[in-house]
């Protein structure tokens, strides 16, 4: 038997964020109250006409140049003609002759090792409504018609399971950098349609391919791709892959399988054309090169250049730019001299551990990349020991108080040599139980001494200078 490979191209739906709908005024947010955010053109009444919302026009041409794609001269819309119910025109405002973005190419990171994806497209649409289905009856709730929807197509370049959740997950991460999208799946704000086929190794051809609709989780994609591929596989290892046909499936999370919907239709059975009541404008270079300027530094650039220049582990560079608000945290801290590995630790420690109990972001937190500075500074200079900046840090998010307001002599760290060898005199003349047994081998009772000086001094000794007198003096 041949080795089987997979093939698998991805249909990524991504809605915008933006005031108003796309083509109506109606109020573009998550409502969980149904009919509340439509307007007269969302419901298709007679005599309604559609307005393009510019701001979403804008995001789709960022994401385009985000993927490297090819941005169109004019940007016009068309039709896509077919009957649900969930589409009260009977059609669906979108984009098919010429996307905001065409033969784009981005590398994604796959068990640390770049993979190249390609884009076929990427193009602006109108989400439908959604249905509501009950023992007897379903509803329609228009909230999400006409809300803003960019449809990313890739090239079927794709292999593995691992590599399709790898994608989705890079792309929610640059949807969420870019600020065009919250990209919650838990609010529905990403869908994925998945297109799955096999073949030979060798074969020059892919097989039969189908598609898996709509499916709404990343681990849905998960097990949606490996149990199609299972599926597949078995019947041509059986001799039945003519079984296999160009069909539309949907994801069942009670029975983890994929079940047949309809048979698939061709891009000729929507009888598209240029949608007459958006006129057709062109794309200026300025336009373009003004919405580049807008695009920050993505996640994956940023992680090697934190790995290669700063000396970070792929573990600490990974949670760093996981969120965009935490990268540009961390970067201001870089910029205003803290080394960044100290910076880094702080970061994934202890204020993403405090950001993480209270459900805040890093922007709101007090402690300002500045304020951490002046806390890492007392460190660096002897006035405080870790110890009592970990103390500080949390005294600082409680009463948001200035640094300096919780260091003076009273607590400030003993630098001073000749004091700590005082305590320390003093400590191993009490001590000469100890002592003995210490220098007969028993080096273990260091950390007593250690703490000996921290008990008599409240924690206030510089525990370096600490280390380095009690050594000189127990091993001379």
């Amino acid at each position: 038997m041949k080795k089987q490979i997979a093939v698998i191209g991805l249909e990524m739906h991504c809605e915008l964020k933006s005031n108003s709908k796309v083509f109506s005024s109606a109020r573009n947010a998550y409502n969980e109250t149904p009919n509340v955010n439509i307007a007269p053109v969302d419901m298709a009444f007679p005599g309604t006409l559609p307005v393009v919302n510019k701001k979403c026009v804008a995001d789709a041409l960022k994401m385009s140049m985000a993927l490297n794609c090819t941005q169109p001269e004019y940007m016009y819309f068309d039709r896509k003609n077919y009957y649900y119910p969930d589409l009260p025109k009977g059609y669906q405002i979108t984009q098919m002759a010429a996307p905001v973005g065409i033969n784009g190419k981005i590398e994604i990171e796959v068990n640390e090792k770049l993979v190249p994806v390609y884009i076929h497209d990427i193009h602006l649409e109108e989400d439908a409504a959604s249905l509501d289905h009950y023992f007897d009856t379903s509803t329609i709730d228009y909230n999400r018609a006409g809300v803003p929807l960019l449809e990313l197509v890739t090239e079927p370049c794709l292999h593995s399971a691992e590599e399709a959740v790898a994608f989705l997950e890079h792309m929610r991460d640059v949807y969420k950098y870019c600020d065009v999208s919250e990209a919650d799946t838990k609010k529905g704000q990403i869908r994925c349609d998945v297109n799955i086929s096999i073949m030979d190794e060798d074969a020059k051809e892919f097989g039969t391919r189908v598609e898996v609709k709509n499916v709404n989780s990343f681990g849905g994609v998960y097990d949606a791709i490996n149990y199609e591929i299972k599926r597949q596989s078995e019947l041509k290892e059986q001799g039945r892959y003519a079984e296999v046909e160009q069909e539309t499936r949907r994801w069942d999370e009670e029975t983890m399988a994929t079940i047949h919907m309809r048979s698939k239709v061709d891009a000729i059975d929507y009888k598209y054309f240029v949608e007459p009541n958006i006129p057709k404008y062109k794309i200026t270079k300025e336009w373009l090169e003004e919405l580049k300027q807008e695009i920050p530094r993505l996640h994956l650039e940023r992680k090697y250049d934190y790995i290669n220049n700063y000396g970070l582990s792929n573990y600490d560079a990974t949670i760093l730019v996981k969120e965009r608000e935490v990268a540009d945290y961390f970067e201001e801290c870089v910029k205003l001299g803290i080394t960044p590995k100290i910076a880094a630790n702080w970061i994934t420690t202890q204020i993403l551990g405090y950001t993480n109990k209270y459900n805040i972001t890093i922007k709101k937190i007090f402690l300002t990349p500045k304020r951490l500075k002046d806390l890492t500074d007392l460190i660096n200079d002897g006035t405080i020991s870790s110890k009592q900046a970990k103390d500080i840090f949390f005294k600082v998010l409680e009463e948001e108080k200035e640094i300096k307001e919780y260091v003076s002599s009273d607590n400030a760290q003993i630098n001073n040599k000749e004091e700590l060898m005082n305590i320390i005199d003093t400590i191993i003349s009490n001590s000469p139980g100890q002592v003995e047994q210490y220098r007969a081998g028993k080096t273990n009772l260091f950390d007593y001494f250690v703490g000996q000086v921290m008990k008599n001094t409240k924690g206030k000794a510089n525990p370096v200078l600490t280390k380095e007198i009690l050594n000189q003096k127990l091993n001379n």
